[in-house]
């Protein structure tokens, strides 16, 4: 009777599956690698930088400005032959004139002569009726040998004083002994010639060239004098 009870109690607990050891347990299998999800983030880190090298660019408020492909010369305007749209930062504090303005800087002159690969700003031009102080407009009609060929708007001369009576002729306290007495005297060391038209004399037939001269309001007198005795003559100097 004993016997048979521990065979029972001996055959129940072999029926009981056998726990593996801990040194038997399966390796787990390795965490898989996303090939794709690598690229994407690669490729949103180089977006972002992409996107804040336009937003540094775009900080520097960069405007689209006008630049001169020729020099002008002080009285002259631009033209769509001599100017170009460039691209300049606009925080420089300079007042550059923005291209969609060109069409009314047209209308303005230049102060003084501009050179090939400026960048125009405001300050460079005025209006054409516009005087300088201490400045004043002159007159003059020049026979031909009084003025040198090609003489336009813009240009820079000197005026000087020729006489048409000898010395030795005329009353000397006149004004036309005066003039025959300073031949060839300089009368303005620099002035800028404002218009040169030959088609705006009073006569077809006349070979004179009317010239309108702006000088130093000191010497407007003397100049005015020797014009209508018709003895000024002008010649290009330096700074055309």
């Amino acid at each position: 009777m004993k016997i048979q009870e521990r065979t029972g109690a001996g055959a129940g607990r072999s029926a009981a599956p056998a726990q593996p050891s801990v040194g038997d347990r399966l390796p787990s299998p390795p965490r898989e690698r996303k090939p794709a999800l690598a690229a994407l983030a690669v490729l949103l880190i180089l977006v972002g930088a992409l996107g804040a090298t336009m937003l540094v660019l775009r900080a520097g408020d960069r405007v689209e400005a006008i630049q001169l492909t020729a020099d002008i010369k002080a009285g002259e305007s631009i033209t769509d032959a001599n100017t170009k749209s460039v691209m300049v930062n606009d925080d420089s504090g300079a007042n550059f004139v923005a291209w969609s303005q060109r069409e009314s800087l047209k209308k303005l002159q230049a102060k003084s002569t501009l050179y090939k690969g400026t960048v125009v700003v405001g300050e460079m031009f005025a209006a054409k009726s516009a005087m300088e102080e201490g400045k004043a407009t002159v007159g003059v009609s020049l026979k031909e040998g009084q003025y040198p060929k090609g003489l336009g708007s813009g240009d820079n001369v000197a005026v000087y004083r020729v006489g048409n009576k000898t010395s030795g002729g005329g009353d000397q306290g006149g004004a036309s002994g005066s003039a025959g007495g300073a031949d060839s005297s300089l009368l303005v060391e620099r002035a800028v010639v404002e218009s040169a038209d030959a088609t705006s004399g009073d006569s077809l037939a006349s070979t004179n060239l009317p010239v309108t001269l702006t000088v130093d309001a000191a010497d407007a007198a003397a100049l005015a004098q020797a014009a209508s005795a018709g003895e000024v003559a002008v010649v290009l100097i330096p700074g055309n």
